[in-house]
């Protein structure tokens, strides 16, 4: 490698000063050197790598950078010690040391599951927070080199829409198989086998036993871990996605796809996918997924620690149809139609009525601004199947809500005086739930709601299955679908394609890249010849916070000024 870009006369002085595009293409290259080492077999350099990108400067000041700007960040673990300003920030780099590291026990915190049950997570310290992140630098490249092809949960670049589409892909022909076999893991983080994990997993054994014993605190007592891996640690879901890699090269290698009886051809139709801890696989009948594919599935899982859920796991015929991550899946009359699921429509609905209830006094504009990212999220979330009739719903639920919400408030005035006042004739829509707001300049505008119907449907385009984000023959493909991607979220508008591209794909004022996932805000710095630049939403607060004056993308210092 050239150069020493951790010496320490490199290193920052302060937590301002850190060169973060140079931070992440270090580790970047460090990761891209781990998955070209391990795929040439050369182990023992894999393991060299991993050392050094544990003890680099840079790669421990990511881990701090990462904790402390998700929404996480103001969470604190056992030792109540959150790290909030830049001196806080920059002091917890030297703590992530391996000589003498002992991590805490994790903060017992449940939350409500949509079944009515509690969910336990272990929330573990800040600085074990870090620590798991820096280590999941170091495994993660090693996860995505034998990951299965159609795991889609927990990794870089996949999401839900992939599996769906993969679903999709499996099921929409005439001759695809008509079986599903729906599984479900139950309690998969909490039992996963420690022992199996520490036998199989390539990271520092010490420091991976350190924190499955830590323990966990709860009504002021310690209780001990013997098995699983906490929800709520940054490391556990590439753990857990480690532990069920190879079900599907296992399946394929049992049940080969085609084999002869009686001297003829015979396909078991089998396909599989997974998102998380919950998969699907495929097949010609139920006895083909009964009686040969569930026996290998737990024996898999059962040398894991893990058993299935006998209530969630069901065989179920595609006519009949099945919900797979908020997505009904379901041939009619021989055709298939993947739509937003009842289950999701009725949580969706019922977290919008929530927030109406709770505003019962609130300006309209700050309802709308309320209501805006949660209809916007869902919708973009359901924009890729079959939406169209279910948006229109929506639409109408959502004005009911409204409409009950400004009959309340003005109990005394009829329907035509409520219409005027709340809703106006904007653009094609006559009735748009919107209000006359004045900006900084004095000049009107109206703040209107987001409706579902104003969302495109377009078809999304599957990652390619043995796509690797940290390997270098894979670095063009996944720019150009980041692309693609960014080029959904900004509706079709090349000029902010353009900003983008132009910051380098990232914000100017972190230096973090802007993603799809990450999403952004369109600033418009003042003072003559200032152009827009685009910049992450936590980024856009801080600099109207304080007012900051950018002038030029190129001037960085002006940015870490602020």
């Amino acid at each position: 490698m050239n150069g020493k870009p951790c010496a320490s006369s490199d290193r920052a002085q302060n937590w301002e000063s850190i060169d973060w595009n140079k931070a992440s293409a270090y580790v970047k290259k460090l990761q891209m050197r781990i998955v070209k080492a391990q795929k040439e077999g050369h182990y023992s350099k894999v393991k060299s790598l991993q050392w050094l990108l544990t003890h680099s400067f840079y790669a421990k000041a990511l881990a701090v950078k990462r904790v402390t700007s998700n929404k996480g960040k103001r969470t604190s673990g056992v030792d109540h010690e959150l790290w909030l300003t830049p001196q806080a920030k920059f002091n917890a780099i030297a703590k992530l040391t391996r000589r003498g590291y002992r991590p805490q026990p994790l903060r017992r915190h449940y939350i409500a599951k949509k079944n009515g049950k509690m969910r336990p997570l272990g929330i573990p310290t800040m600085t074990d927070r870090a620590m798991q992140t820096l280590y999941k630098f170091a495994v993660e490249p090693i996860a995505e080199t034998y990951a299965d092809p159609n795991s889609y949960g927990f990794r870089i670049g996949r999401s839900t829409h992939d599996a769906i589409e993969q679903c999709f892909t499996d099921l929409n022909k005439a001759k695809s198989p008509e079986w599903i076999l729906e599984g479900d893991i139950k309690g998969c983080f909490d039992h996963i086998s420690h022992e199996w994990l520490l036998e199989n997993i390539p990271m520092d054994t010490q420091i991976l036993l350190k924190w499955l014993k830590c323990g966990f605190i709860e009504t002021r007592r310690l209780f001990p871990t013997e098995e699983g891996t906490p929800q709520g640690g940054t490391i556990s879901p590439t753990l857990m996605n480690m532990t069920l890699d190879g079900l599907e090269r296992l399946l394929k290698e049992k049940l080969p796809t085609r084999k002869k009886i009686n001297g003829k051809a015979h396909f078991n139709k089998m396909n599989f996918v997974r998102y998380a801890d919950d998969f699907i696989i495929t097949g010609e009948s139920p006895e083909f997924l009964r009686n040969e594919v569930l026996p290998i599935v737990q024996e898999f899982l059962t040398e894991r620690g893990l058993q299935l859920s006998e209530e969630k796991t069901v065989i179920t015929h595609i006519d009949d149809g099945f919900d797979f991550l908020g997505k009904n899946i379901r041939k009619y009359k021989g055709k298939l139609l993947i739509k937003p699921s009842k289950t999701a429509i009725k949580s969706f609905l019922g977290k919008v009525r929530d927030i109406i209830k709770d505003n019962k006094s609130a300006k309209q504009e700050i309802l709308i601004h309320k209501l805006n990212p949660v209809i916007q999220g869902w919708v973009n979330n359901q924009r890729f199947v079959v939406s169209s009739e279910v948006f229109s719903r929506v639409d109408y639920g959502i004005y009911q809500c409204l409409w009950q919400w400004a009959k309340r408030r003005h109990k005394k005035k009829g329907r035509k005086w409520i219409a005027k006042r709340y809703w106006h004739h904007i653009g094609d829509r006559k009735w748009t739930f919107s209000a006359l707001t004045k900006n900084t300049d004095g000049d009107s505008y109206y703040t209107k709601l987001e409706y579902a119907t104003d969302t495109k449907i377009i078809r999304f385009k599957k990652i390619v299955a043995e796509a690797n984000p940290f390997d270098e023959n894979w670095t063009e493909y996944f720019e150009e679908r980041e692309g693609e991607k960014m080029l959904h979220n900004t509706k079709g508008r090349e000029k902010l394609l353009t900003i983008w591209r132009r910051q380098n794909r990232r914000c100017p004022v972190c230096g973090e890249p802007i993603t799809s996932e990450t999403g952004f805000k369109v600033h418009t710095p003042t003072g003559k010849g200032a152009r827009k630049i685009m910049v992450h939403a936590e980024c856009h607060k801080k600099v109207h916070s304080l007012n900051t004056v950018l002038s030029r993308v190129s001037d960085k210092e002006a940015f870490r000024k602020a």
